[in-house]
């Protein structure tokens, strides 16, 4: 049934005794183990060789809307921040000459507001002395009967 081969195939029994030595673990050949049978001998096998299971596939998961919104807004607001320290940049130099001629301006109207009525009464008081007269006053009165009549008026020189 068998072709004859060199080779003879024996089972130990427990009744006979090895003959060999035992090999030691680092003496065994890769792909061969030691390996116990259903009737309890243990004997060197050749025993294939399992692939290691494949790594799973990872699964695409979809990225939140707050991440996409977060990521379209971190340019816009960096570009807006970017483009506001350039114009500051570039508007400083007319700020400052624009608070100096505010300063200046300020301090024109208040040199107005107390000079203005300073000088119109130092121009009265020297028109007043120069013709040896007192003020002139002027009376006026206008009247008119209607809204379209004509309008008639005295002059009163006091």
């Amino acid at each position: 049934m068998y072709p004859e081969t060199a080779y003879e195939i024996t089972t130990l029994t427990p009744q006979q005794p090895t003959q060999r030595p035992a090999m030691l673990p680092h003496e065994i050949p890769p792909g061969v183990q030691m390996v116990t049978l259903p009737g309890g001998i243990r004997t060197l096998a050749y025993t294939p060789t399992q692939a290691p299971p494949a790594p799973p596939v990872p699964v695409a998961q979809p990225i939140p809307t707050w991440a996409k919104t977060t990521a379209l807004l971190t340019p816009t607001v960096g570009g807006g921040v970017a483009a506001a320290g350039i114009g500051i940049s570039y508007a400083a130099p007319g700020l400052i000459a624009m608070s100096e001629a505010l300063w200046a301006a300020v301090a024109l109207i208040a040199a107005a507001a107390v000079g203005v009525p300073v000088l119109l009464r130092l121009g009265r008081t020297v028109a007043g002395a120069g013709t040896g007269r007192g003020t002139t006053h002027i009376t006026q009165n206008i009247s008119a009967s209607g809204m379209f009549g004509k309008a008639s008026g005295t002059i009163n020189h006091h």
